[in-house]
């Protein structure tokens, strides 16, 4: 049986043994957060102290933070119905909301001329490409950047912003919205006034408990460095990579990126053969974001960054985290490397 090797950190995060704890305990928990009695209190306690670790991760002290299902219904409350604009390279979650008139450049970043009108990311989950972020945003997507950079809400003077739990080795299913205190914003689920009068519904305590315990773990890896580690070992992946291959293009080296994320692309080899290479020879890597049900598509995010079609269909996305190792990075390169040479000659 072929050994897997996990490199799709981008995509989700394995779950956080902090997190598994604080699920597993929750579950224990029997009362509704909304009862007034001791067990609903205890419940609501659970909740108020995730709470609290998910604004503490993220700088955003002084902040709402709502709890919704995931940073797709996040960006929903966020900006539908609002006429932000943005610009081609947001996630699909952001996308759907937005009219994508802003220019990107080569390099992947955005010009930005009215911050107030304007849902921006702060790093791409396909390019690992961070970006300059104007104040006073509208909306920020900082599901990719939570737990990996040095990045606070207070800092960023936004409206909005937008995390997850899963890409930080937290639980699927839960998510969170964080705005500026005092900001207006029109529910879209109504019933029972639950998360301040912003999302109804009973709350997804086991969720919210492991999101919060993984909010917490993930701003101790960062202040630890770990993420500067992965970042040697991202290097050393793309080294080995170019060694093989000289042709490779690395999308967004030189400028900066994410420190566990490597896009690359060999024209004319197609992104979603080598991912079932890569698979069959026991590695999970991705082409582009795992957003769409498991389809594999060409990438509008190059696209709209001015690669040619021949790259935005060969890109792949091999994404670390800290539990890679160097071993891991090495073998993939060789195995990469084999399917390579095959490609290779076939083109000959």
């Amino acid at each position: 049986m072929v050994s897997r090797t996990y490199l799709d950190w981008n995509a989700t995060a394995p779950l956080r043994p902090e997190a598994r704890a604080a699920m597993l305990e929750a579950m224990d928990a029997a009362g509704n957060p909304s009862s007034v009695h001791a067990e609903g209190r205890a419940a609501k306690r659970i909740v108020e102290t995730a709470r609290a670790q998910v604004a503490a991760a993220f700088g955003a002290d002084g902040a709402d933070v709502v709890f919704v299902s995931g940073a797709t219904e996040a960006a929903a409350l966020a900006c539908a119905g609002r006429g932000l604009v943005g610009a081609a390279i947001e996630h699909d979650a952001v996308a759907a909301w937005i009219d994508p008139a802003l220019p990107v450049d080569r390099s992947g970043h955005v010009s930005v001329d009215d911050p107030g009108r304007t849902a921006l990311q702060a790093a791409n989950s396909e390019t690992g490409i961070v970006q300059d972020l104007p104040q006073g945003l509208a909306v920020v997507d900082a599901t990719q950047a939570l737990g990996k950079l040095p990045l606070a809400f207070n800092w960023m003077g936004a409206g909005m912003a937008l995390v997850s739990a899963h890409k930080i080795g937290g639980p699927k299913g839960i998510g969170a919205l964080v705005m500026r205190r005092g900001t207006d914003l029109a529910a879209q689920i109504r019933g029972g006034g639950q998360e301040m009068g912003r999302r109804s519904g009973t709350e997804n305590v086991i969720g919210i408990a492991g999101f919060g315990a993984a909010a917490e773990a993930a701003a101790r890896d960062l202040d630890a460095g770990t993420w500067s580690q992965v970042e040697k070992l991202r290097n050393i992946l793309e080294e080995s990579i170019a060694a093989r291959a000289p042709e490779t293009i690395f999308v967004g080296n030189g400028g900066r990126r994410l420190p566990n994320t490597s896009c690359f692309a060999v024209p004319g080899w197609k992104g979603e053969t080598q991912v079932m290479q890569m698979d069959l020879a026991g590695f999970a890597i991705s082409a582009g974001s795992a957003c769409s049900s498991g389809k594999v598509r060409e990438s509008r995010v190059l696209g709209a960054m001015g690669h040619d079609a021949a790259t935005a269909a060969g890109a792949i996305r091999v994404s670390l985290g800290p539990d890679t190792v160097e071993d891991d990075v090495l073998r993939f390169a060789a195995a990469w490397g084999k399917q390579y040479e095959k490609f290779r000659a076939k083109a000959a």
